[in-house]
């Protein structure tokens, strides 16, 4: 069945058919394609446009198509045109003039626009709480390892000591903003664009906000060319995914130098790695990896949907049919990939002894060791130079700060006293750091707790909005 055969007089071509057809993609949309019609059909009847009769009788063969579909007793068709011809052609089959009479004030670009944002919505749904979930084991992981001494590191040098839950939460922050940018993409999606009809709206008087209330959008689009031709949405879900892979890509990137052997700060589950052919010793981060290389295709998705957009006059052209598979791509990327990652951090063994002797052949505390010059009263430029030279010192002699003699830090400088020893122990230097956002223990146990709750409120404010 064609939508659009009135005016032709020969058949599509078979292969410029399959060419055309979105089917292979958009039947994933079957449900909201239903719930859809059924919302339209429901304000028809109620405003007189059709007979109310008539209204029920479209509400109930739709409603048994979704029941159908659902339990395998009807299959989609795949070589029809789209899912909205094939929803549309079983009603006709099952109820004759009455399925023809529900397209009556609709076009199939605000219905593929509704059908759309109601997909969408659900997968911002569905995101948000794997994030937020995400979100949750890091700050139960911070909590458990508030005080692991670690390197922080700039340039993949080893430069000041943290902990490792100071380091989880800067995770924590970002997935944190990638909560915030998919509940603010979800609210500017939830508008209903039925009743724009092909691009000019429609001269049947119908009842726009009671569709939007059937379908539970919080409002409706007010320009009917805005309406069938705007992807932003899609663009902005997009952006949001991208933004959210990168930091996974980020974490997955640590977790893989972090479970090296020239590391060996963590130690992954044996449900989250994988192993060699060839090599019996080897343990591979395969997921964090994967995670990491998946990266590239949701950027991808974003490019694609911004270069496709980009030169597309008002309204609707048939270039937009690929906004779907990019938009569909990209979420099912990262739903997949949390899926994998959120047990795998959680699970993954981390092994403090390691990350504590890394952070102590690193001269880590030398810039503590200059601001203990300062508190004695040395201008601290003047400290840092010679911190630097007790540094220069400590390597060409193989020593550390901690256990360079006394006598030689005099030889530097006549400020140093026995003291100096503990203003540099990483563990002081850490615990120091009490300025707010700092490493202290109590910081990281306090900033878990306040993030952990932060979340909580996120996800109930998310729940709380309408649709």
């Amino acid at each position: 069945m064609k939508l659009w055969t009135g005016r032709f007089h020969k058949e599509l071509d078979k292969a410029t058919n399959d060419f055309n057809s979105s089917i292979s993609f958009d039947s994933r949309m079957a449900k909201e394609d239903i719930e859809g019609s059924i919302a339209h059909a429901t304000m028809l009847g109620e405003c007189g446009i059709i007979d109310k009769e008539e209204s029920q009788k479209i509400i109930e063969g739709l409603e048994e198509i979704l029941s159908d579909l659902s339990s395998g007793a009807l299959q989609i068709d795949p070589s029809a045109e789209d899912i909205h011809t094939f929803v549309e052609g079983e009603l006709t089959s099952r109820l004759g003039d009455a399925g023809k009479r529900l397209h009556t004030a609709r076009s199939r670009n605000d219905q593929v626009a509704l059908d759309v944002r109601l997909y969408l919505k659900k997968q911002c749904d569905l995101l948000y709480g794997q994030l937020s979930d995400l979100v949750k084991v890091l700050c139960k992981k911070a909590e458990e390892y508030s005080g692991a001494v670690m390197p922080g590191y700039t340039h993949l040098q080893r430069a000041q000591p943290i902990t490792f839950g100071h380091h989880l939460l800067a995770y924590g922050e970002m997935f944190k903003r990638d909560l915030s940018r998919l509940a603010d993409t979800k609210k500017r999606m939830d508008v209903c664009p039925l009743g724009s009809g092909a691009l000019a709206g429609t001269t049947y008087p119908l009842n726009r906000l009671r569709t939007a209330e059937l379908l539970s959008f919080s409002g409706v689009t007010h320009n009917s060319l805005d309406g069938v031709s705007d992807r932003d949405f899609c663009m902005e879900l997009a952006s949001d995914i991208a933004i959210a892979m990168v930091h996974l890509s980020r974490f997955s990137e640590e977790i893989i130098l972090w479970c090296s052997w020239e590391f060996k700060f963590i130690e992954l589950d044996d449900a989250f790695s994988t192993g060699s052919s060839i090599m019996p010793q080897k343990k591979n981060p395969d997921i964090a990896e994967l995670v990491r290389g998946k990266t590239g295709r949701a950027i991808g998705d974003l490019t694609t949907l911004l270069t496709m957009m980009k030169g597309l006059p008002l309204a609707y052209n048939k270039d937009m049919q690929e906004d779907k598979e990019a938009i569909f791509d990209a979420c099912d990327t990262l739903h997949m990939c949390l899926t994998a990652f959120i047990p795998m951090v959680d699970t993954m063994r981390v092994l403090p002894e390691n990350m504590r002797k890394a952070a102590a052949g690193g001269f880590i505390n030398a810039t503590d060791c200059a601001d203990y010059l300062v508190g004695k009263g040395l201008p601290f430029r003047d400290a840092y130079k010679v911190t630097g030279a007790l540094v220069a010192y400590c390597i060409e002699h193989t020593y550390t700060l901690e256990s360079l003699p006394l006598e030689i830090y005099r030889q530097h400088h006549e400020l140093f006293s026995e003291d100096v020893y503990e203003a540099i122990s990483l563990e002081r230097c850490v615990n120091g750091r009490k300025v707010l956002g700092g490493p202290a223990p109590e910081n990281v146990r306090a900033e878990a707790k306040h993030l952990l709750q932060e979340t909580e409120k996120m996800e109930a404010a998310y729940s709380a909005c309408a649709g």
